[in-house]
C-alpha cells in the first residue's frame, strides 16, 4: 500500500467533512497513520473513527494487512502544510528560526516561500538608557524557518 492510493482513496472523503490532509506515513510493517485537520474549528475523536471506518470500507484489512491510526494535527506539533499556515493567518505562533532564534508573533500573512510575523522585542533604543518595546513586522523565507506551530497560552 502506497501513500498515493490512500491520498487518492480518502481525498474526496476528508474535504467532503469539511478537513484537510496534513500528512500520510506508512512504516515497512504496513502501520499506516493518517493526520488531518479542520477547516474551521476542531476534529472530534468521532470524526477520526468516522474517517477510520471509511478507510476500512476502501482497504480490505485481510489482503492489505495494516493497522491504521488517524488523528488530528496536535496543538504542539510544527506545521507540516501550507493549508496550515493559511489557517493560522492572524493567529499567535511560536516560530524556531535556523540559528536558534525563538519568536512569539502574530502570523500577519503566508505564502508557499514566505511568512511575515508581526511581533514585540525589547531592545536597546538610542538615547535611551533602558530597553524598550519594538515593533516589528518581519519577513521569512521558509528557508530561515525551523518550525511553525501554533501558540498556546494557559
Amino acid at each position: 500500500m502506497n501513500i498515493s492510493d490512500i491520498k487518492d482513496a480518502i481525498g474526496e472523503e476528508i474535504v467532503a467533512r469539511g478537513f484537510f490532509l496534513v500528512d500520510v506515513t506508512v512504516s515497512k510493517e504496513n502501520d499506516i497513520v493518517i493526520t488531518v485537520e479542520s477547516e474551521s474549528g476542531i476534529v472530534e475523536l468521532e470524526d477520526c473513527v468516522s474517517l477510520s471506518r471509511y478507510f476500512e470500507t476502501r482497504f480490505d484489512r485481510e489482503a492489505e494487512d495494516y493497522s491504521l491510526t488517524v488523528s488530528s494535527a496536535g496543538l504542539d506539533q510544527p506545521f507540516k502544510v501550507f493549508r496550515q499556515f493559511e489557517k493560522a493567518v492572524g493567529s499567535k505562533v511560536e516560530v524556531s528560526l535556523k540559528g536558534g532564534k525563538k519568536l512569539v508573533a502574530t502570523l500577519a500573512e503566508a505564502d508557499p516561500e514566505s511568512i511575515t510575523l508581526k511581533y514585540t522585542a525589547k531592545e536597546a533604543v538610542e538615547g535611551k538608557k533602558k530597553k524598550e518595546l519594538v515593533e516589528h513586522v518581519d519577513r521569512f523565507t521558509m528557508d530561515q524557518v525551523n518550525a511553525v506551530r501554533p501558540y498556546i497560552s494557559f
